[in-house]
């Protein structure tokens, strides 16, 4: 019987091989999805607790009726007013921060702060309290009494009439179309500085004013609410008075934002949500700054830094420029002021306009820490010689003080030398009259207030002439918020 080979099974044939595309790993697709996911509800949930925010924001109408405006320039300019209300602040801070009397109802800051078209820059702009300007006609928001233009300090305009007239003064006189009103009060600062868990600040040497009660030694410092407030109030830390007060103003707000865009609180909704709740229901704003606002804001500061955030102070031209029934004030450098202004309107770093060349130094009086303009006297003839009282007053007027020009004689009338009577808290003032007195003496009398007295004696010779402190330079000084250190 023939054998029969065994069968061998035939393997099916392969079918032929495809490409096949690589496909992506499992894990990046899910992170991939996750980070979506977490970006979307981040933007939306941030949508939402602004829009619930803004509900609680306090409204003002700053531009009602508002006709004749500045063009509309490239990115957005926001005014920021720091009055001086205190409404909300508690009577143990009152004492402590020393923030008693009653408010003035005015600006003690006036800012124009730019935010580029690109939300990559931002240019703070201080505008002096005591700055000379000119109101245009208005109508008051109470009564409807129709008021003609008229000189004024610039920080009088908001209690004469108002954010409105603030906002029309300030655009009258920069020719920068503003769009946004933002205002803050004592406790809106103080609430924005604790929550974001104080500021740092340094300076280089001691910082003291009797009427804030800032007393700062040299060095780093991290400022909570109401010291805070301490440092950015003090005018009489120094001789520069509220020029100084200015800059400091503007390292305090550099520092502020450096704090804000590092601690990260603009990438956070939720911590933004807190931030914003401890704010905003203290500031007023104008009804178009709402949601869509304060996200463009949130989202600008993001890609801000100290390297990008400007500051300086508009261009003084002249210091003590007295003014009948207002008092000494600062008038604005003009070509120097529009060149700034002009940065501003064009959406341009405040420092690129070229410097005008700076004129050589001449020899001149000898400066001192309060200019003769900002000093008010009055003089007393202490010795039986008739008419040294007007001899004293016609010179100290002829110097730059400001005298009564109502010289009378003394109850005492055997003084040998001229005396400088003060108030301890005019100490700076006291020393630079002093030092046109030569040979005088100084004697401190509390509660004198803020009128010097000079008590004429038989060693008077002359009044010397001196000069303020070193003025605010008509060309813009632009400080970057990286290049703030100690001062």
């Amino acid at each position: 019987m023939p054998i029969t080979p065994p069968r061998t099974r035939r393997r099916p044939p392969r079918p032929p091989v495809r490409s096949v595309r690589r496909r992506r790993p499992r894990w990046a697709m899910r992170a991939a999805t996750t980070l979506s996911v977490v970006v979307l509800a981040s933007a939306g949930i941030g949508h939402s607790l602004v829009a619930g925010l803004d509900a609680g924001i306090a409204r003002v109408d700053p531009f009602k009726d508002m006709k004749n405006r500045p063009r509309a320039g490239h990115g957005m300019n926001v005014l920021l007013v720091g009055t001086d209300g205190r409404d909300k602040v508690t009577e143990t801070e009152r004492r402590r921060f020393r923030l008693g009397g009653a408010p003035c109802h005015c600006t003690d800051t006036i800012m124009i702060v730019h935010i580029s078209e690109d939300r990559e820059r931002a240019s703070v702009v201080s505008l002096p309290r005591d700055s000379y300007a000119e109101t245009p006609p208005h109508t008051e928001q109470s009564g409807g009494r129709e008021h003609r233009g008229h000189p004024i300090k610039l920080n009088a305009a908001y209690a004469e009439g108002g954010p409105q007239l603030t906002v029309r003064t300030v655009e009258n006189m920069t020719h920068v179309k503003i769009d946004h009103y933002l205002e803050v009060d004592f406790t809106s600062f103080m609430k924005t500085v604790d929550v974001l868990g104080g500021v740092r600040i340094c300076t280089a040497r001691p910082l003291r004013d009797t009427y804030t009660g800032l007393d700062l030694a040299p060095g780093e410092h991290t400022l909570k609410g109401g010291a805070a407030l301490q440092y950015v109030r003090a005018r009489h830390a120094d001789g520069s008075s509220d020029l100084g007060r200015m800059k400091r103003q503007q390292r305090f707000l550099a520092s502020l934002v450096d704090r804000a865009t590092s601690s990260g609180i603009l990438l956070n909704p939720l911590k933004f949500r807190d931030v914003s709740r401890a704010v905003l229901g203290s500031v007023r704003a104008d009804r178009g700054f709402g949601t869509g606002e304060l996200l463009d804001l949130s989202r600008a500061m993001r890609t801000f830094s100290p390297a990008s955030s400007e500051f300086t102070t508009v261009p003084i031209g002249r210091l003590g420029y007295v003014v009948p029934g207002i008092g000494s004030t600062l008038k604005w450098d003009p070509a120097g002021s529009e060149r700034v202004f002009r940065a501003l309107r064009e959406d341009k770093p405040l420092d690129s306009a070229p410097p005008r060349p700076k004129p050589s130094p001449s020899p001149r009086a000898p400066r001192v820490e309060v200019a003769p303009q900002q000093i008010l006297v009055q003089v007393e003839n202490g010795t039986s010689t008739e008419g040294l009282g007007r001899r004293v007053d016609d010179a100290l007027a002829a110097a730059g003080f400001r005298t009564t020009r109502r010289p009378v004689d003394s109850a005492t009338r055997d003084v040998r030398r001229t005396v400088v009577l003060h108030d301890p808290r005019w100490d700076r003032s006291a020393r630079s009259l002093a030092d046109a007195l030569p040979g005088s003496a100084l004697r401190a009398v509390p509660g004198l207030g803020p009128t010097l007295k000079v008590v004429a004696g038989t060693d008077f010779r002359e009044v010397r002439r001196v000069r303020g402190p070193e003025p605010v330079a008509a060309e813009p000084e632009v400080v970057r918020g990286n290049e703030v250190g100690c001062a």
